[in-house]
């Protein structure tokens, strides 16, 4: 990859993935009938990704306030799918981790939201999954290294 500035088709391209991908979560979850906060969901995925953090990071990950993450937080402890460990940098201060039971219902999650999915695409043929699993692994690629400058630019 290059330092060039995107083209505006790049970029048209980009948002226009980001519409659909937010189109597709919706469906998925209406589908699934699921009704637990999609914040809920969006948390334990910054957490699975990112690893432990604190309350103010979690919530500025998340893009919601610090008193929702507060409650999101207090929700999650209570059902046991988060943990409060102590931050070896501040003995004063908590980092938030995922807990076994979190991890769990992160990935059963995931796996209602595919399988919601499946129908929307059981008709596609082997070479169009191919471009959509290639697909996903060079959003990976872009978004795993990248991700936290593109942030902190902004």
């Amino acid at each position: 990859m290059t330092n060039e500035t995107p083209t505006p088709e790049l970029q048209t391209l980009l948002s226009d993935l980001v519409s659909v991908t937010h189109r597709l979560t919706r469906i998925a979850a209406q589908a699934t009938g699921e009704q637990t906060s999609p914040a809920t969901w969006r948390t334990l995925s910054v957490l699975s990704s990112f690893g432990p953090m604190r309350l103010g990071e979690l919530a500025k990950q998340s893009r919601v306030s610090q008193p929702t993450m507060t409650k999101i937080v207090a929700n999650l402890n209570e059902v046991e799918w988060i943990r409060r460990i102590a931050d070896v940098d501040d003995a004063r201060a908590w980092q938030i981790a995922l807990a076994p039971k979190g991890i769990r219902a992160l990935a059963d999650w995931r796996e209602k939201l595919g399988a919601a999915l499946a129908p929307l695409f059981d008709d596609l043929d082997r070479e169009e999954i191919e471009v959509i699993s290639r697909a996903v692994d060079l959003l990976h690629e872009c978004t795993d290294v990248r991700a936290a400058d593109v942030v902190k630019a902004a």
